[in-house]
């Protein structure tokens, strides 16, 4: 299957407007963050800058998690609708707190409430696509692309988010990112979760295994998701810590870090676009092993770096191991979470990451400031070997065996005949 292939038969399940939308719906989780640290940094000083997004980071990995299992439980729609209208709320209380220079509990606060509420609709849309995937008698060949293809979403939106906040910072105002975040989410968050695609409440009464295997409800933190989120956290410190070197190489100027940063991105979507085509000619568990692997090595080229320059090479070639990672991370879910509790263990996965990230960052900080990039660089290149021999000893076929393939409609007919 070419990628052209693969990517045409992806959006014929769903139609061009599901992808667009997640995208604009998705783009505030990339602005938030850096939009938060950056505009009270420039309000209030730094200090306060890393606290304050401290918090928004850890509102993110809490909430996101809880907000998935009402997704379950009371489907996507009210949820993720309520979640995107009271985000959209918080965050501009968030940016007229530090406009009008309210005292830093306040801005702690509405902070942490944002944090909560943004609905982590990257997530939430693999949920869909493997739902969609799973209504077709085609639908076990169709994962594996469809999963590539909300990877380059993804990475499309992180690449966008950073340097969109760096120019309206510098062309209109450093809250202009937060104020487009509150709009975008209003707008596209409302539109995501009314999609006709949006899965309705898993059954309460939906215990016996499904045709796939799987039971439809039961016991989330199983063996398996938990290594599979201990993966996502190392990925998140893979992150921070890489991009908190990058931003300390750009002197702290938030243009020249998020392109920088972006070189990543464009990388890692184009490895997602090219995994399309082969998606299924080795298995998920092979790839996250050889995925891994191979980011463990190319962080190593983040060492000699002392300048933007090299910064952009070597993050840029880090990316082409990125999406292969992170689709094979988020395919094994679909293996071994309980049917109807898949968008908590997927946002459980989410919040893995923003965990990851935001402990790099609070912790390497300091380091950094003594030591400089370097101790950023190295923290990154410790935490992908960690990841690695995680994978090697952990992942493996026999604890994460695929979902056997539906049975044809007719088949199952006859078969509940006899």
């Amino acid at each position: 299957m070419s990628a052209r292939t693969a990517v045409q038969g992806v959006v014929r399940l769903a139609g061009p407007r599901l992808p667009l939308v997640s995208f604009l719906a998705r783009l505030p989780a990339a602005l938030c963050p850096t939009g938060t640290l950056l505009m009270v940094t420039a309000l209030d000083g730094v200090g306060r800058g890393g606290v304050v997004a401290g918090l928004l980071w850890g509102g993110q990995a809490v909430g996101g998690p809880l907000l998935g299992r009402l997704a379950d439980r009371r489907g996507h729609r009210p949820v993720i609708l309520a979640a995107s209208l009271a985000n959209a709320l918080l965050t501009a209380a968030l940016v007229v707190a530090s406009v009008g220079a309210l005292a830093p509990a306040v801005q702690a606060g509405c902070a942490a409430l944002a944090g909560f509420t943004v609905p982590q609709i990257g997530p939430l849309s693999r949920t869909r696509w493997i739902a969609l995937a799973g209504g077709r008698r085609d639908g076990h060949e169709l994962v594996g692309p469809a999963l590539a293809f909300d990877a380059v979403v993804d990475e499309t939106s992180f690449v966008a988010g950073p340097a969109l906040v760096g120019v309206l910072a510098w062309a209109v105002h450093p809250a202009a990112g937060l104020v487009c975040a509150a709009v975008l989410m209003a707008v596209f968050g409302t539109v995501f979760a009314l999609h006709p695609t949006a899965p309705a409440p898993a059954p309460a009464v939906a215990a016996a295994p499904t045709a796939a295997g799987r039971t439809a409800a039961g016991r989330v933190l199983s063996g398996p998701l938990l290594v599979l989120i201990a993966v996502t956290v190392l990925q998140g410190v893979v992150f921070g810590a890489a991009n908190t070197g990058v931003q300390y190489l750009a002197r702290g100027d938030a243009g020249v870090g998020g392109l920088v940063w972006s070189a990543m991105g464009v990388s890692s979507a184009a490895a997602g676009v090219l995994l399309a085509s082969f998606a299924e000619r080795f298995d998920l568990t092979a790839r996250l092993r050889t995925a891994v692997a191979a980011q463990a090595v190319l962080l190593l080229g983040l060492l000699p770096v002392d300048g933007v320059a090299g910064a952009a090479v070597a993050v840029g070639a880090v990316g082409f191991a990125v999406a292969p990672a992170l689709i094979a991370v988020f395919g094994l879910v679909e293996r071994v979470a309980p049917a109807g509790r898949m968008a908590e263990a997927m946002t459980l996965l989410g919040s893995g990451l923003i965990a990851g990230q935001g402990l790099a960052v609070t912790g390497v900080g300091p380091l950094v400031g003594a030591h400089g990039p370097l101790a950023a660089f190295a923290l990154a290149c410790a935490a992908g070997a960690l990841a690695l021999l995680l994978v090697l000893a952990l992942v493996r076929l026999r604890r994460f065996p695929p979902a056997r393939p539906a049975p044809a409609p007719a088949l199952a007919a006859a078969a509940a005949s006899s």
